[in-house]
């Protein structure tokens, strides 16, 4: 079995991804780790070659600021990637994400076990979304719970805005992967980055989407889907991670939303009926 690691990144270093502590969480468990780096304005392509490990393919390109449609500039950069592995599953992991060092043999493992099994076409993830500092994770609908981050290389995909795949059974229509899970988590570090980071990316990116910059300001959100993090977290985070105490408090004159209404009502009944109403974009085999 061979696998194949990949991602894109520009501007990684002056947005503060945790990008190099990502490419170096899940090293040891692939094969190759393809990495599509976009001409950026700082030393993300200097960083991500220092790391000097022969696994590594660097790929360089230009990203299309002429795209504005709902993000499809990342499903070309994801895809750009994704074209070049050549092994028999595809890992695909953001700028943001890290695994466990205590999760690679369970992860190796599940990709082992389902290789050979043509009903298997993607593993799947639980998310821990991390938000304000590091003791304080999302729970929620409104953020997804789990993902398809592995996919088979023999399988016809294409990520339309990056963000999840869809299978081509024809040339016309696509459907969400068939999956498994792994039994392991992602660490989603992208909401502990700085304020000022998050509002400069809002400034970089909000044109892929065919949108103004918006101001992001972590106090504006909904104390309720707020909790504690228990766990430990991935030791390579260790130097990266911000210091403070405590759960993550928003400002408490802070008005919901519509959408963050409806976010808490499906919490209720999710916990009222045992269900869980987040967005899925695979199907769970058994």
């Amino acid at each position: 079995m061979k696998v194949s690691a990949f991602t894109f990144i520009k501007n990684g270093q002056i947005l503060g991804y945790p990008f190099i502590q990502s490419i170096q969480s899940i090293l040891s468990i692939v094969d190759e780790f393809v990495i599509n780096v976009g001409d950026s304005e700082d030393d993300t392509l200097a960083l991500i070659q220092s790391i000097k490990n022969p696994k590594i393919r660097i790929i360089q390109s230009i990203w299309n600021d002429n795209m504005h449609d709902r993000g499809y500039v990342y499903g070309q950069q994801k895809m750009i990637a994704q074209f070049n592995c050549t092994g028999d599953w595809a890992f695909y992991i953001e700028g943001d994400e890290v695994y466990h060092e205590d999760d690679l043999d369970k992860i190796r493992a599940s990709m082992q076990t389902h290789v050979d099994n043509p009903e298997v076409e993607a593993l799947v993830f639980d998310f821990y979304h991390f938000y304000g500092n590091a003791n304080s994770c999302l729970n929620s609908p409104g953020w997804y719970r789990s993902e398809a981050r592995i996919i088979k290389n023999s399988v016809r995909s294409y990520a339309p805005d990056g963000l999840f795949w869809l299978v081509l059974d024809s040339n016309k229509n696509g459907r969400y992967p068939k999956a498994k899970h792994t039994g392991a988590c992602c660490y989603h570090y992208g909401w502990v980055r700085s304020e000022e980071q998050m509002n400069l990316k809002s400034q970089k990116v909000n044109k892929y989407w065919g949108s103004k910059p918006v101001k992001i300001d972590y106090s504006q959100i909904d104390q309720k889907i707020i909790n504690e993090f228990n766990g430990t977290h991935p030791a390579i985070m260790q130097d990266w991670l911000p210091k403070e105490k405590g759960i993550f408090q928003a400002n408490p004159d802070y008005k919901l939303t519509s959408k963050q209404k409806k976010h808490r009502l499906s919490l209720k009944l999710e916990k009222l009926f045992g269900l869980d109403l987040g967005k899925k974009h695979y199907k769970l085999i058994e």
